[in-house]
């Protein structure tokens, strides 16, 4: 009859969502930005998005740096929730313009600028 108490805690113990308060995670949050702001590039204007929760090891930013020629970088920050130490990726590549034939209406074809990238669907 012990055995559920103690198995049942150990569970709760175990899952960090069920165990964690709104406090908690708000430092998380605070120090994930924290850590990946001292990584962000200098040049530009960097914007970041802080994952809520990240995952059970990791928390995760998003940044993107607007750059003076118009452009923009794009990063993942990474921050081991364990040794506390956040790492950024290198840029993305940016998307590149490229031109697409695309039918009229009357049926003639025309260039078509449109943006590519190297994203792609998934199915997990």
């Amino acid at each position: 009859m012990m055995r559920l108490p103690i198995l049942l805690v150990a569970t709760l113990a175990a899952t960090p969502a069920l165990a964690s308060s709104e406090e908690a995670w708000t430092e998380f949050r605070a120090e994930v930005e924290k850590a990946c702001t001292a990584l962000a590039p200098t040049e530009g204007e960097t914007a970041m998005e802080v994952n809520p929760f990240g995952s059970e090891s990791y928390g995760a930013a998003l940044l993107i740096t607007t750059l003076a020629d118009g452009g923009a970088d794009r990063y993942v920050c990474i921050y081991d929730k364990q040794t506390k130490k956040a790492e950024l990726t290198a840029p993305f590549t940016p998307p590149q313009d490229v031109s697409m034939p695309a039918t009229e209406d009357d049926g003639s074809t025309a260039s078509e600028e449109t943006t590519k990238t190297e994203s792609h669907l998934v199915k997990p």
